[in-house]
């Protein structure tokens, strides 16, 4: 067996849907966020000042309500069943925040520590502070070992453009232009990706 790691994006790679979309739909701010969400995946707007317009207008929402609200949100199981079978091997990498992710990421079956994302403070079941937007680029950067790195939108293009096999997945939504110029693959299909990623694991 070789050593790749796999890195994952969560919102329409592992997740069917974008999250925060998701979640301004369920408290009506759905068309605001939507736009914003489509600009940074187009890559007209940069993922970090996008996502901090974004959790300025969701942070009156409890924290607890929108972690539960995320949890609910639904996966690709087929490649969480992959990520279930290779769990040391695979890291979910997301600029989404630990305070919001958190129930997702057990759900999907990874602790904590196999997520990279962005960090937040919260009192009083209120998010008062975003602390850190993940940069993808610099967690590919720190592993020794050779990465695949899977993604669909021009935030991960970076990511996998770093990797040894970068793929650009099209099975939720179309495979940003940005990530497609850097990718080595694309795949359109669930099925076709998760037996692609069994074959790199030999």
């Amino acid at each position: 067996m070789n050593n790749r790691l796999f890195l994952f994006d969560l919102d329409a790679t592992i997740t069917k849907v974008e999250i925060l979309p998701a979640l301004a739909d369920q408290v009506g701010m759905a068309e605001q966020i939507a736009e914003l969400t489509e600009k940074t995946m187009r890559g007209e707007l940069p993922f970090q000042s996008s996502f901090l317009m974004r959790v300025e207008m969701l942070k009156s929402i409890p924290v607890s309500k929108v972690s539960e609200i995320v949890a609910r949100t639904p996966l690709n199981e087929k490649l969480v069943s992959f990520i279930a079978e290779h769990k040391e091997r695979c890291y979910i990498v997301t600029g989404n925040l630990d305070v919001w992710i958190e129930e997702l990421v057990k759900k999907i079956g990874l602790p904590m520590t196999h997520c990279y994302c962005s960090a937040a403070s919260v009192e009083n079941d209120t998010l008062v502070r975003v602390n850190s937007v993940l940069d993808k680029a610099l967690v590919v950067q720190q592993f020794v070992q050779p990465v695949v790195a899977v993604g669909d939108g021009s935030n991960d293009a970076d990511m996998v453009q770093m990797a040894e096999v970068g793929i650009g997945f099209g099975g939720v939504r179309p495979i940003a232009y940005s990530l497609m110029s850097n990718a080595t693959h694309a795949v359109y299909d669930e099925d076709r990706l998760c037996d692609f990623l069994r074959m790199l694991c030999e």
